[in-house]
């Protein structure tokens, strides 16, 4: 009897374990920042993207792989610390130059998990595979890129191309990942002097692109003053031909006018003409009305008023 009690205790106990356990492994929960894949006998099933209690078979039927929606960072070339201290490992980052020179590249690549049934069984690690196509797509690009150009401006052309390759291999290998971004956090040389040599060059180079702009400043500056300059000269010029042609057309008016005064009386025209000259010609000179060798006539009317300074001089008598 104690025998048979001692079965039905041990058989309670396994019913109640076997119980347990299918109460245990029927029931998951998926947060809003995580997704699942159900796996039925070892092979991929369903995927869980809701948030929320969810039921399955239990195991060994069936089991669930909980994987992150979030964003992850694949850092490249050194690894930060809980302490915030950066370790960086220089045989990974140590590259080529398409000119020969020598420079240690880090970088960090932005990630995430868009198809999980790819995740978990097309590759054994992909986040190793992610590590050698990153290490792979740099150095690529750094290989074909000139030293200024990693060093100095060229560097955001650098990030877009590995990022490209990089896309290109990950969607090749197609292990369920996506490539989001690619940041370059240092590029620089091996030691200090050849540093300090590269900023020595990039410093003359930054003078010289200065003293540059400030040329074509100047230049565009007196551009400016000699523009200006010869539109006030050529206005100059406009006015003054005006004010000649006008000046131009006043004096041909007075010239026909004494021209018909001419051809009505030539003679008195002519002396008039003869005394203004002299006139012009001779403005100081004094003249004098004569009487003709007969004493009949004036030949020469006045043209100056005579001139008062307490006696009377140059009488016509």
């Amino acid at each position: 009897m104690s025998v048979k009690r001692t079965l039905l205790t041990i058989a309670l106990g396994l019913f109640a374990v076997v119980g347990l356990i299918v109460v245990l492994t029927s029931w998951y929960t998926v947060d809003e920042s995580e997704q699942a894949v159900v796996i039925t006998f070892g092979s991929a099933d369903e995927i869980i993207t809701e948030s929320g209690l969810h039921f399955k078979l239990p195991w060994p039927v069936q089991s669930v792989e909980v994987l992150s929606k979030e964003t992850f960072s694949l850092e490249f070339g050194y690894k930060e610390a809980p302490d915030g201290s950066m370790e960086v490992y220089d045989a990974e980052t140590k590259m080529i130059t398409g000119d020969e020179f020598i420079v240690l590249t880090d970088l960090v690549v932005q990630w995430k998990i868009t198809d999980p049934k790819k995740y978990l069984f097309s590759s054994q690690n992909p986040k190793e595979i992610l590590h050698s196509a990153t290490s792979s797509s740099i150095r690529s690009i750094i290989g074909s890129s000139k030293i200024d150009d990693a060093l100095t401006e060229g560097k955001s052309e650098i990030e877009a191309k590995t990022r490209d390759l990089l896309v290109e291999l990950v969607n090749k290998y197609d292990i369920g990942i996506s490539v989001l971004g690619v940041k370059l956090q240092d590029v620089e040389l091996p030691n200090a002097e050849v540093r300090a040599a590269f900023t020595a060059v990039t410093d003359a180079r930054e003078m010289k692109d200065t003293k540059r702009n400030e040329a074509q400043k100047y230049e565009n500056q007196r551009n400016s003053e000699v523009e200006g300059e010869i539109a006030a000269i050529q206005a100059k010029a406009e006015g003054q031909k005006f004010a000649r042609i006008e000046q131009a057309r006043g004096e041909v008016a007075v010239f026909n006018k004494l021209y018909n005064e001419y051809k009505g009386n030539k003679a008195i025209t002519r002396e008039r003409l003869v005394l203004e000259t002299l006139e012009n010609v001779l403005p100081n000179a004094q003249i004098y009305i004569m009487n003709d060798d007969e004493g009949s006539t004036l030949k020469y009317l006045p043209i100056q008023p005579p001139t008062t300074t307490g006696k009377t001089e140059g009488s016509g008598n």
